[in-house]
């Protein structure tokens, strides 16, 4: 994918990386919405890290008529208790080209980094690792003063699909 401007030189300047821009700008709308975390807090960067990953290694539904909802429709799904999103995103990123060369990309280069970050960087939280794919619904309580380290994307990834559900 090559970006659609090179900060207003004439070629082979810096690439922007406007579809990286644009996945992270509807993530932090979304959490802005949701107003689910205070902004700046690691909770929110970890929920939006999460949801611009998903944005930018979606399927591109959206292009599409009706794009908008499909799209939409399209992260919940990737975002929802018991989908491997682990894996989804790890299969998108590793099936990507390397980035390099004389024209690296931009955008891969950011989503990669935004992964890495998102798997070393530990929050305290409580582990919702516990609840089945049906919920409380099925008897199933989780006790939230047991606290646990998690990678981030793991309490970015709820938060997100919250913030999408009240989108």
């Amino acid at each position: 994918m090559r970006p659609e401007s090179t900060n207003g030189t004439g070629g082979g300047g810096l690439a922007v990386p406007m579809a990286w821009l644009c996945a992270e700008y509807v993530a932090d709308e979304l959490l802005r919405a949701g107003a689910l975390v205070e902004p700046g807090s690691l909770e929110y960067r970890a929920g939006r890290r999460t949801l611009a990953l998903t944005v930018y290694l979606g399927d591109g539904t959206g292009d599409t008529p009706g794009g908008a909802e499909d799209r939409l429709e399209e992260w919940l799904t990737r975002t929802a208790h018991g989908h491997p999103w682990k894996e989804w995103v790890r299969e998108r990123l590793d099936g990507a080209p390397e980035p390099g060369g004389e024209d690296p990309d931009a955008d891969l280069t950011l989503a990669r980094e935004t992964w890495r970050l998102l798997e070393s960087t530990h929050l305290l939280a409580t582990d919702l690792g516990a609840l089945s794919a049906g919920g409380p619904a099925d008897g199933v309580m989780v006790d939230e003063s047991d606290r646990t380290w998690l990678p981030s994307w793991q309490v970015g990834l709820p938060l997100g699909h919250l913030a999408l559900r009240l989108y």
